[in-house]
């Protein structure tokens, strides 16, 4: 790819680039291995190919043309084709390009446990450290409403007068598609407390978008409930697990059957601290395959970190980057908070979206950047947090 790419620069001149725009494709129902590509391309030719709505990939401008040839699904002989027109090279040497950059992102679509951004034989940035035209993620608080099992002052119920409408969210879903988000997760309060869940992850299915649910996981005990979520397009969830309710168990135990990839949460507290060990054997032994991990103080770090060791010997990977809750007191952080700092993915990698469409750069940050429901993304991109 490199070698191509210096050819291309060094003989001829940059050629324009294709048309900007998010371009999407999913496998058919039918495909044993399911996986979503998002390739965003920028005004400049540059592109952002996203693997199932975590793995980015930072691609030049001839990568991000093969990688738009792939998202389209166009035959091999037209991408010879239109490579040699363009580019003046043999049919046979642009293939070969192609080639390399299918089997890289095969190889991506296979691989577990990967970094937000990875790059294998690409140019190599650290994470949230590029100019963005957009995030690539949107967590949208449907309600600050919360269950009997979840308490009410965690949540700012009193920053907002009203929720939106189901006919509002899809225009949030329409114009957060149109800048180029590709993924969007729907968290709260307790958004299971909106009747017109299932119709919003039916929509953003529609839309395109990758959605995500981070939930107390109570009503997804429920089969029926559970079915329609999936059934609507649902792809990957957070449960935020309640050690103290058998329930909150059953509702893992449920998720676990079901066809959807699923993380399980758990914040330390200095009523649970003592039983971490066993309540992250009783999840291994259910067979959870990613977690998350967070403290309620600063006073329980070292908790934390021996939560996570633990974590490790008993194979349940981490996740530091997900929605909620953000915190600072997490396995990852702490682990590498002595040898460096870690990419802050706020306001860049995500934003975070209020039930009234107020946009801040993350939950508990009370900075406004506009409301997504009145404003126009442009106005509220350009208030995003510089570094």
């Amino acid at each position: 790819m490199n070698r191509l790419r210096d050819t291309y620069q060094k003989i001829f001149p940059k050629k324009l680039p294709l048309p900007a725009g998010i371009y999407h494709y999913q496998t058919p129902p039918e495909t044993p291995q399911q996986y979503r590509l998002h390739l965003r391309l920028e005004p400049d030719g540059l592109g952002l190919l996203i693997v199932n709505a975590k793995t980015v990939l930072h691609l030049n401008q001839t990568a991000a043309e093969l990688a738009y040839y792939l998202v389209k699904q166009t035959p091999d002989a037209e991408i010879g084709k239109q490579m040699s027109r363009r580019y003046h090279v043999k049919k046979d040497e642009a293939l070969k390009d192609f080639y390399m950059l299918r089997d890289q992102i095969d190889a991506l679509i296979h691989a577990p446990n990967l970094d937000p951004e990875t790059f294998l034989n690409f140019e190599r940035r650290d994470p949230y450290t590029t100019e963005l035209s957009a995030p690539y993620r949107l967590d949208c608080a449907l309600t600050y409403r919360v269950s009997a099992a979840s308490n009410p002052e965690d949540v700012p119920a009193g920053r907002v007068r009203r929720e939106l409408t189901t006919a509002e969210w899809q225009v949030i879903m329409d114009k957060a598609w149109q800048a180029g988000i590709p993924h969007i997760v729907f968290t709260g309060g307790e958004p299971t407390m909106r009747p017109d869940l299932p119709d919003l992850i039916a929509y953003a299915e529609k839309v395109g978008l990758v959605s995500g649910l981070l939930s107390d996981g109570l009503r997804l005990s429920e089969h029926e409930y559970l079915g329609s979520l999936l059934q609507n397009g649902l792809d990957h969830l957070l449960i935020v697990l309640h050690p103290e309710a058998e329930q909150s168990w059953e509702a893992v135990r449920d998720v676990l059957t079901a066809d959807i990839f699923t993380t399980v949460h758990i914040t330390l507290t200095p009523d649970n601290q003592a039983t971490i060990s066993s309540l992250l054997q009783r999840l291994a032994d259910m067979g959870v395959k990613s977690l998350s991990l967070s403290a309620s103080s600063e006073d329980l770090s070292e908790a934390v970190k021996n939560a996570g060791v633990t974590a490790a010997h008993l194979g349940l990977p981490l996740e530091w980057d997900l929605p909620v809750p953000y915190s600072s007191l997490h396995p990852v952080a702490l682990e590498v908070a002595e040898h460096t700092s870690l990419p802050q993915g706020m306001g860049k990698a995500w934003l975070y979206v209020e039930p009234d469409g107020d946009v801040l750069p993350e939950q508990g940050v009370t900075t406004v950047m506009g409301n997504l429901l009145v404003d126009s993304w442009e106005s509220i991109w350009k208030n995003r947090p510089q570094a």
